[in-house]
């Protein structure tokens, strides 16, 4: 985990100090950063990261529209930093391809924990790639080892934090999870999260898997209690 190569993008000389100074002291090695989002870009388009730290308020451009312009290239985790901080704004961001939604002013120790616990459930991923290789549900097929899903025979388009939702339901189908025991195995052991995060992840997970998302056939909310997955469906 600490040999992890993040990417840290904001225009703010401070807070870009002190968040590499943090991950310094937490033991992470590879650390890159920008000031602006065309010289993300380049960076991301001449290596690979594990994860990114993005602010939204950049010089030249828009943290969203650097986001869209990365998942052309890459599935890598996108935490946005951000002042902003209404329901509509984290929506905003999810939609756009973010994995995770931190505001300003933020405690560095959270950031760190919440980057480490991200970190550990995709090596807990890939780990589990090993046993269990290939799902098929119904009309769905996920390759673990590859890290893609199928509808239909037809790649389907997940973000990296999309992917391992689908492969923590599919893992555990016909189980009832609550939104926190959702949080807490996607995201991380802490639930720094909040309902909005998982909600909108199974909003844009349904529209990816379901014929029809507004009545879906594999991923049924069960009012008061939470989210189940289903292992038969009509066809």
């Amino acid at each position: 985990m600490k040999h992890a190569r993040l990417l840290v993008v904001d225009d703010e000389p401070v807070l870009l100090k002190m968040v590499t100074t943090v991950l310094h002291k937490e033991g992470f090695v590879n650390l890159s950063t920008a000031a602006s989002g065309q010289e993300a870009l380049t960076l991301v388009q001449a290596q690979p990261f594990d994860l990114i730290l993005l602010d939204v308020q950049l010089p030249d451009m828009q943290g969203y529209e650097v986001c869209t312009e990365i998942r052309r290239l890459s599935d890598v985790p996108i935490f946005f930093l951000t002042a902003r901080s209404s329901d509509l704004d984290k929506i905003s961001g999810f939609a756009y391809g973010a994995d995770d939604y931190i505001t300003k002013p933020f405690n560095p120790l959270e950031l760190v924990a919440r980057i480490k616990a991200h970190l550990k459930r995709q090596e807990a991923l890939l780990g589990s790639r090993q046993e269990t290789k290939v799902h098929y549900i119904g009309d769905l097929e996920i390759r673990l080892e590859e890290g893609t899903a199928y509808k239909n025979g037809v790649p389907l388009q997940l973000t990296a934090q999309l992917f391992r939702l689908l492969c923590f339901f599919a893992a555990s189908p016909n189980r009832i999870f609550s939104k926190e025991q959702i949080y807490e195995q996607v995201w991380g052991e802490m639930s720094f999260g909040d309902d909005t995060t998982v909600t909108v992840h199974i909003r844009k997970l349904r529209e990816k898997i379901e014929d029809v998302p507004s009545k879906p056939r594999y991923l049924l909310t069960l009012r008061g209690l939470g989210y189940k997955f289903v292992s038969e469906v009509a066809q």
